[in-house]
């Protein structure tokens, strides 16, 4: 009976670990679409802001769009950073590219954090790329492989762009990504530290805004 407790236990939670990570995942979308909108929104939040004649609404619209469009960029990429846990990637239905997308948006943070994309059109060009590239990499794997498993029309294209059906590319994908991870990492601290030994002043609030005000 003490068995028959203690596997049905294991079971359930097991079962909820599953439900959970999947949720979870299933999620990203959302994130996503709401990462690229916000991000993309940037020249409808300007057109809006040269029609604010108060210097305060317009701090306020600014700095408001700013922390929302960052705060749902740092969420989708803490979400997205799941997909790097071998034992969950490997053994859950996972998009198999998910890792792959989670690397390069990794680097766009990177590219956001050490550039100045709102006033720099190579740079938001650049960061543009990687969140739609990022965003078609789990995307795709997702629509066509984790949610169109019952769709025998498509043959095995969905057991191939699930992680835990096709561990042979799984593999490689994870630990790929975890190398680009550790390379990226190994860049920013570089260059906190070089950042560290020249301190910039202090901006005030209306230095923080684009210079196309």
């Amino acid at each position: 009976m003490e068995n028959m407790d203690a596997e049905l236990v294991g079971s359930l939670v097991n079962g909820g670990k599953a439900w959970l990570v999947v949720t979870v995942a299933n999620l990203m979308p959302a994130l996503w679409a709401l990462t690229l909108i916000f991000h993309f929104s940037r020249p409808y939040v300007m057109r809006v802001l040269r029609t604010l004649s108060l210097r305060f609404g317009a701090d306020v619209w600014w700095l408001s769009y700013v922390l929302i469009r960052d705060a749902v960029m740092l969420i989708a990429f803490a979400v997205a950073t799941i997909s790097l846990l071998p034992g969950l990637f490997l053994n859950v239905t996972f998009p198999v590219l998910a890792p792959l997308s989670a690397l390069l948006f990794f680097v766009a943070l990177t590219v956001k954090l050490f550039t100045d994309s709102d006033d720099d059109p190579r740079a938001f060009v650049a960061l543009s790329l990687l969140l739609v590239v990022a965003a078609t990499l789990y995307f795709v794997p997702l629509f066509f492989g984790v949610q169109a498993m019952d769709q025998e029309f498509l043959g095995e294209i969905p057991m191939f762009l699930v992680s835990s059906t096709n561990p042979a590319l799984a593999w490689p994908i994870l630990v790929v990504t975890l190398l680009g991870y550790g390379a990226t990492g190994t860049y920013i601290f570089w260059r906190f530290t070089r950042t560290l030994r020249q301190p910039a002043a202090p901006q005030s609030v209306e230095a923080s805004l684009p210079r196309t005000v």
